[in-house]
């Protein structure tokens, strides 16, 4: 008996991880398909999360980043969330009537890891895109360079080494 307890903990405790690199807790996400139709109706630019279970850097992110109650306030008032799991099938209904899965617009977005940022106009033209671990200050400096339009006249290294 104190075997089966002991296997029943060991489970719970690997089914217990899996989850945290789901989006991040107290954000709202949507599906891709949903978050477009939002950015069109209220013209905020789209920060896209591809994300996927069992991604080491995508739950490092969400604990030790999103976890910041600066960047949740930003991010949520900033941006129209979209959360894609990379590896995910769910059928998306892209802008055109188009159905295709969330894999495949991961591919069409040239995503082949995890995690990816990419900052999207509100018609969901890529902006910047950022791959792998981010930090507070990275997520920052990625809101001030959006936001202040910097984008429009020079790159992300430029505007982050002070070029103009």
């Amino acid at each position: 008996m104190r075997h089966l307890a002991v296997s029943v903990l060991v489970i719970c405790a690997l089914y217990s991880n899996v989850g945290h690199s789901d989006p991040p807790p107290d954000y709202t996400f949507l599906r891709y398909d949903e978050g477009l139709k939002q950015a069109a109706a209220n013209g905020k630019k789209i920060f896209l999360y591809f994300g996927r279970l069992g991604c080491g850097y995508c739950d490092k992110t969400n604990t030790e980043t999103f976890s910041d109650a600066g960047i949740h306030k930003l991010y949520n008032e900033h941006y129209n969330l979209i959360y894609v799991d990379a590896e995910g099938g769910e059928r998306l209904v892209l802008p055109g009537g188009e159905h295709i899965t969330e894999m495949e617009l991961g591919a069409r977005l040239n995503v082949y890891a995890s995690p990816i940022f990419l900052y999207l106009e509100a018609n969901g033209d890529v902006i910047l895109r950022a791959p792998g671990f981010k930090t507070i200050k990275d997520l920052q400096d990625f809101d001030r360079y959006i936001q202040g339009g910097h984008y429009k006249h020079q790159t992300i290294i430029e505007f982050l080494s002070g070029k103009t």
